[in-house]
């Protein structure tokens, strides 16, 4: 039933972009047809971590639930739709942290009173998600009180970029190579506890591949109605790309990171919202920077008050709830509910 789902959403998706049925219809199917293959993603990595364990099955979740956002950004990049991208980084990394994680956290804790992960892994994700805020409030102070030229503010986007990207394969080097025992789940003795997979290794990463190029066609299907949908609508970018593309984008991530945490393994779900958003904020955005200076329009590293303010109060309270390495439902609760109040605060602009 799934499958067919899927097959169906895809095609029409397509039907309707190259027939041009309408900005609204075209927006619906795509957004309908992406969701199918994020679950279809999600499951493959699912699979696909049956044989690696929790913390690497994680980590593949959320490299492979960010393909798509990060397919919807380069197009969006290549647009030269800036602000949107901007704030569809900013909807990643706070959906993620409040709405991924809290939703885990609330569901798993409701099934099980109270779930535990690594202390120190939670400690470390901590100071990665403070080294984000610090690398995109910096920018934006230096830049606007000192009034740096439009050069200058590219260059430091450049260079703050590319500094990101060696602190993120630093950690990968640290949490995966050198300090893998140290960072082990609490939980995890056998990978995946005896389950069976969906499917088998090889299966599961040709599924992987399929899944990631159904995703680059609906991405493009998805950027490509947008303009239309904001000035029909009366909504603003930083909505859309904040809330919309967001949610859309990180399907994958919203449904796994669930499960997961409704079986017990808390650890991978926080690998997944958490290590999410910080791939978002320290490779996915850094990247971007670059893949704009290819297209021969640098977009610079700039962020909102708005867009920082929101990064920076989701931080503070993941942090606070997740520093300690145990989580119950009340504290999914109280994530899911600054959310609720940034979404509404977003959807007035």
């Amino acid at each position: 039933m799934f499958f067919t789902a899927l097959i169906v959403l895809f095609v029409l998706s397509g039907i309707a972009h190259y027939a041009h049925f309408g900005t609204l219809y075209e927006f619906i199917i795509s957004a309908a047809a992406i969701l199918f293959v994020a679950g279809f993603l999600g499951k493959a990595t699912e699979s696909v971590a049956h044989y690696a364990g929790q913390r690497l099955g994680g980590f593949l979740n959320a490299t492979f639930g960010n393909a798509a956002e990060l397919i919807i950004a380069i197009f969006l990049v290549k647009e030269g739709l800036f602000d949107m991208v901007k704030a569809s980084l900013t909807g990643s990394i706070i959906g993620n942290l409040l709405l991924v994680l809290g939703l885990s956290v609330f569901l798993g804790g409701l099934k099980f009173k109270e779930q535990r992960f690594n202390v120190q892994l939670a400690s470390h994700n901590s100071s990665l998600m403070i080294l984000a805020v610090i690398a995109l409030v910096i920018p934006a102070i230096f830049i606007s009180t000192e009034h740096y030229s439009v050069e200058h503010s590219k260059t430091l986007s450049i260079a703050i970029a590319g500094i990101l990207i060696v602190a993120y394969i630093l950690w990968l080097v640290f949490s995966m190579i050198t300090h893998k025992d140290v960072l082990a789940d609490v939980e995890e003795s056998t990978p995946d506890k005896g389950e069976h997979p969906a499917w088998s290794m090889r299966t599961s990463i040709l599924f992987l591949v399929v899944a990631t190029v159904m995703t680059a066609f609906v991405s493009e299907w998805l950027v490509g109605t947008l303009d239309s949908l904001t000035d029909k609508f009366g909504l603003s970018e930083l909505f859309v790309g904040a809330f919309v593309i967001a949610i859309v984008g990180n399907a994958a991530e919203h449904s796994a990171a669930v499960m997961l945490a409704m079986k017990n393994k808390i650890g991978a779900a926080v690998e997944i919202a958490v290590g999410s958003s910080l791939q978002i904020a320290l490779f996915v955005a850094p990247v971007l920077i670059f893949v704009s200076l290819l297209f021969g329009n640098t977009m610079d590293i700039v962020f909102t008050p708005i867009e920082l303010a929101s990064i920076a109060v989701a931080v503070f309270i993941a942090k606070s709830i997740a520093q300690d390495g145990r989580t119950n439902w009340y504290e999914g609760s109280l994530l899911v509910m600054v959310y609720i109040i940034l979404g509404f605060a977003f959807y007035l602009i």
